[in-house]
């Protein structure tokens, strides 16, 4: 019976169980839907919100999109109006075309028919004359007895005859001015070669006189049959003039540092006392030696001056060579440092590379220690020696353009023209008499003033320019050119001057009014 009690007690244990579970899960349940239809609710409000927001942003997007196209309508508008007005304008400029195209036409058709006129005119006319010109033929031929053809005949033997007289005259004239141009040709070249060697004044830079301690050392030098003598012009390329002028020996050459070289050798044969031919390749080699040294020393010493540094050792060699040449009597090497003061002055005030101005100046003639070396013009001889010791592109142009054998193309090579032709223009840079000068100025000032039409004249630039002033009313602007021709022409017949003139000729009007 126990047993069964508890059976029953279990059983009824798990029913109460069951009916609990089952209350707590329609519990839960209840609280699920609940929560699910809020959720839901929820969810749908929300929904409806975000739906009224899209359509509120809908309206606007659609309110935005009208007004741009209706902006972009009105623009479309405005264009059109533009586009028909030009069109309207276009039209109406192609009907005043139109207009005086067919205006046009009708003249040229009353032109044509003019010329028609004229044509027909003019052939009736040549008929006409024909007709006279058969007849006074016929008379001619009548009365001369002659054929047309042996009329013709005899005036082409005529018209020969005085051709062929002509042209023996003007073969004769253009021999005479070949001969004559010529002529003038040639001494240029001859005095542009001895300038190369030597100044105005040869006398000056071709001679060195030096001094002897008595007349028994002429003897000496002079050697047994001549041949101390000989050995020293051999061994110097050097003259040895002994005359009777008292106690000196006279050196003559046209190489400057070859009449050096003589003169230190000579003078130290005479201070050692042996004077023989061994003894005298020895010292002129020795004095050559020396010479040389000393060259290089000037060179250097001249790039000190010039504060230009860098340059290639055998560049400064040849810059010190120019110590011992001389153009117009100007020193060359002192031309040279003036060029490149100059040079560097003006690069200054023009903003361009001062340091590279001044080499460029320094080194401008250079070539001049080559030229009796090397054929050619020494801007050209200098330029490819600058360029064989790695000068710049800018230096080499600028020395071969300072005499225009090279047409500049820099400032540089501008710079250092307008620098050189200061320096040897300027008044006692180069020798020449002071009246020389004077008068060579006042003769170009009459010449220029010689001329019709001309108020005044001034010569500038220590001669190198002519400005010429001319007056308004008697001279225009197409005068003037050939004023210019003329004035040039008659300066190169009557003036004799170093490299050329600048002619100007300047024709102003001025108006000048007063406000009161």
């Amino acid at each position: 019976m126990e047993m069964v009690y508890i059976g029953c007690a279990l059983l009824v244990g798990c029913i109460v169980g069951w009916i609990i579970r089952k209350y707590i899960v329609s519990k839960r349940l209840g609280d699920a839907e609940t929560l699910a239809r809020r959720i839901v609710m929820e969810a749908r409000k929300e929904a409806q919100v975000q739906k009224k927001e899209l359509i509120l942003q809908g309206r606007d997007d659609l309110l935005n999109q009208k007004r741009e196209q209706e902006n972009e309508f009105r623009d479309r508008e405005r264009e059109i109006k533009n586009r028909e007005r030009k069109l309207e304008e276009q039209s109406t400029r192609l009907d005043e075309r139109q207009e005086k195209a067919n205006a046009k036409e009708q003249e040229l058709l009353a032109q044509d028919k003019e010329l028609t006129r004229r044509e027909r005119k003019l052939e009736e006319d040549e008929l006409f004359v024909q007709t006279r010109i058969d007849e006074q033929e016929a008379k001619l031929v009548e009365i001369a007895g002659l054929t047309p053809e042996q009329a013709k005949a005899r005036i082409m033997q005529d018209i020969r005859q005085k051709s062929l007289h002509e042209a023996a005259r003007m073969a004769r004239q253009i021999e005479s001015d070949a001969k004559e141009q010529a002529g003038r040709k040639a001494k240029e070249i001859l005095c542009m070669a001895i300038q190369r060697y030597a100044g105005d004044y040869v006398g000056e830079q071709t001679v060195t006189t030096v001094s002897l301690p008595s007349e028994d050392i002429k003897g000496r030098i002079i050697g047994r049959e001549g041949r101390n003598i000989r050995s020293i012009e051999a061994a110097t390329g050097v003259d040895l003039i002994i005359d009777d002028t008292p106690e000196t020996v006279i050196l003559s050459g046209y190489s400057p540092l070859r009449r050096e070289i003589a003169k230190m050798a000579l003078e130290r044969l005479i201070q050692d006392g042996r004077i023989h031919p061994a003894r005298i390749e020895e010292m002129v080699q020795k004095c050559t030696q020396e010479m040389d040294a000393r060259v290089r020393e000037i060179g250097e010493q001249a790039t000190f001056d010039a504060g230009v540094h860098g340059i290639h050792p055998e560049l400064v060699h040849l810059l010190g060579q120019l110590r011992y040449r001389t153009s117009f009597t100007q020193n060359v090497l002192q031309h040279s440092l003036e060029v490149s003061a100059l040079c560097g002055l003006m690069a200054a005030e023009l903003g361009l590379d001062e340091k590279k101005a001044k080499r460029a100046g320094l080194l401008h003639d250079i070539g001049k220690a080559l030229d009796h070396e090397i054929e050619g013009p020494h801007a050209i001889i200098g330029a490819d020696a600058a360029k064989k010791y790695s000068e710049s592109k800018e230096i080499v142009h600028a020395i071969a353009a300072h005499h225009e054998d090279v047409r500049p193309n820099s400032a540089l090579a501008v710079l250092v023209q307008a620098a050189d032709s200061i320096s040897g223009a300027r008044p006692g840079a180069r020798k020449e008499l002071l009246e020389n000068y004077v008068k060579r100025l006042e003769t170009l000032e009459s010449i220029a003033t010689s001329f019709e039409g001309v108020s005044k004249a001034y010569a500038i630039q220590a001669g190198r320019e002519v400005r010429v002033m001319v007056n308004v009313d008697t001279v225009d602007d197409d005068m003037t050119y050939i004023l210019c021709k003329q004035i040039s022409e008659k300066i190169e017949k009557e003036l004799t001057y170093p490299g050329q003139i600048r002619v100007t000729v300047i024709r102003e009007r001025r108006a000048v009014g007063y406000a009161k």
